[in-house]
């Protein structure tokens, strides 16, 4: 993502851009593992629960390298959420709805983001219509990249988290469907698959593609436009009244 931002080569854009993914990061990775942890708790496993790790204090949460690689890449990790799948009622069901938890909950987050952007770009156009006020402007067009942004981020860390392969969140998702034997020995080979997989990843970067990007922008897409349309076209009904004589 800050490649991209790079790319793009204005000083001012990239500072705003650099200042608004420092939070929605922060809070991307923290969400994503809360949700892990919480719903760990609620199916009988409270290890997260005793060392405090459900909490939105990015400070809990942060991986170093993978908040750096989600800043510069558009995708990255947090410092996993520990969980004792002994201590679950239904092992496989418990571990499975964990696993599927941090997704979700980047995925409603990104969603309600998505929507936010269209309502905003729609105010924001609006505003440059009828305001002179260059600071209310600015701030409702900041906000709207804002939004804009935040539905990328949690989209792509959803994404990046369901591949179905370990160690994401996907590969336990999957256990649910997997033979013990066959799950556990894909397993054996968690680390080496993680290495390839994110030299791939940065690899395609460098090229300019990222599957990932791609997923996230058409889900902002399919949520923002309707949103944008809508909300446009109440807004041009008032900009239509306001210029119109008597």
């Amino acid at each position: 993502m800050l490649l991209d931002i790079l790319a793009g080569g204005d000083i001012r854009d990239i500072l705003i851009s650099l200042l608004l993914s420092l939070p929605i990061i922060m809070l991307a990775l923290s969400l994503h593992e809360t949700a892990h942890g919480y719903v760990a708790w609620k199916c009988g496993d409270n290890t997260a629960h005793n060392l405090g790790r459900l909490t939105l204090n990015p400070l809990k949460h942060l991986d170093p390298v993978g908040f750096i690689c989600m800043l510069v890449f558009g995708f990255g990790w947090a410092k996993p959420v520990p969980i004792n799948t002994r201590n679950f009622r239904n092992p496989k069901r418990g571990m499975a709805l964990s696993a599927l938890a941090g997704p979700l909950a980047n995925g409603i987050l990104g969603a309600i983001s998505a929507a936010l952007f269209g309502l905003f770009q729609a105010w924001s156009i609006y505003l440059a219509y009828t305001v002179d006020n260059v600071f209310i402007v600015n701030c409702v067009s900041i906000a709207t990249e804002f939004f804009m942004m935040s539905a990328l981020y949690n989209f792509l860390f959803m994404a990046f988290n369901l591949i179905p392969i370990p160690p994401f969140d996907g590969s336990r998702i999957a256990l649910i469907f997997l033979p013990p034997k066959a799950y556990f020995g894909i397993m054996r080979y968690e680390r080496e698959i993680m290495f390839g997989l994110l030299i791939t990843l940065m690899v395609l970067s460098n090229f300019g593609f990222s599957p990932f990007s791609w997923i996230a922008e058409e889900l902002t897409l399919l949520i923002r436009t309707p949103v944008f349309n809508g909300a446009w076209s109440i807004f041009a009904e008032m900009l239509t009244a306001q210029l119109l004589p008597g």
